[in-house]
């Protein structure tokens, strides 16, 4: 039986379970009780087991454990059930709980990315460096026709979900986390629809897929497509490769984003939204461990 007092102290396994060490963990620790003392709150009761019976997830430790654990690990809910000691539908109802607890703790933290394209502009820092890029997630084949059709991708040959990012190039923090769309809908169509603002004099990378999206006041770099029947000249292959060894600043936020199997495995979850709430905890959780191991990093310098 998995407890949080059992692993604390196994600083690679904990990691290894989590995807934080331990004083990230314990950092956020204080906020994730609030949010659960306001569930509680709302919910007039707390979630309990049968009478007579201690609860399964005594306490807050093991209840950010529980939920971190499951993003972190994706495994099917009855080896999650067996390693928490608890039936399969306990552990079903303790994920749809706690995730959303989950999801108030880093936004009290500050660390969940901007949903609204319409006021990300406002929280952005003005002339700074932006990537966007495109992420796609496989997901269980829909039982339904239309929805089979729906999320059928032909550039993945499966069912796939998608969303955008835009990345802080200076901070690798994500910035913006898109709708949850269909994985066949072209990134830049998201865009289009969605048309998220950014300050102006700022600047943004961008990959071939987003030509022709050219926000006004904005500069705008992207590689250079081969001409049809032609060859790029050694000048403009130089310069793709300098693009290219900018951007793939995204790639690696993509993988700490990918860091919970919950975004990386096939999807199998089929509650409404949640598809999208995981990918929104899953850049969270990469924002807080970017944010805590960035400033580890600047007070080790600063004191030697």
């Amino acid at each position: 039986m998995i407890r949080y007092d059992v692993v604390k102290h196994q600083a690679e396994l904990f990691r290894s379970m989590t995807s934080l060490d331990t004083p990230e963990f314990e950092k956020m620790l204080d906020y994730f009780r609030s949010a659960w003392m306001a569930y509680r709150k709302e919910a007039y009761k707390e979630p309990h087991s049968p009478v007579g019976r201690k609860p399964i997830l005594e306490t807050i430790e093991d209840k950010l454990l529980f939920i971190l654990f499951y993003f972190k690990t994706y495994p099917l809910q009855e080896v999650l059930a067996f390693q928490f000691d608890m039936s399969q539908s306990q552990a079903c109802y303790w994920i749809h709980v706690l995730d959303k607890v989950l999801r108030k703790a880093l936004a009290s933290m500050g660390h969940l990315p901007e949903r609204d394209p319409s006021i990300l502009a406002s929280t952005l820092s003005e002339n700074g460096r932006f990537v966007i890029d495109g992420t796609e997630r496989r997901i269980q084949r829909p039982k339904d026709n239309e929805e089979q059709q729906k999320y059928y991708s032909g550039k993945k040959k499966t069912h796939s979900v998608k969303n955008n990012v835009i990345v802080n190039m200076d901070t690798r923090m994500v910035e913006h986390l898109s709708g949850t769309c269909e994985g066949k809908k072209h990134d830049k169509k998201i865009c289009d629809e969605e048309r998220p603002t950014l300050p102006q004099g700022c600047t943004l990378y961008k990959d071939t897929g987003y030509q022709g999206y050219e926000p006004e006041g904005i500069e705008t770099i992207q590689p250079k497509k081969k001409p049809r029947g032609k060859e790029l000249t050694d000048e403009e292959k130089e310069a793709n490769r300098l693009i290219s060894s900018v951007r793939v600043v995204v790639e690696h936020v993509i993988s700490g984003i990918k860091r919970c199997r919950i975004v990386k495995d096939i999807f199998r979850n089929t509650k409404d939204k949640f598809a999208d709430l995981a990918m929104e905890i899953a850049c969270g959780l990469h924002n807080l461990r970017n944010h805590c191991r960035s400033l580890v990093a600047t007070s080790t310098c600063v004191f030697r």
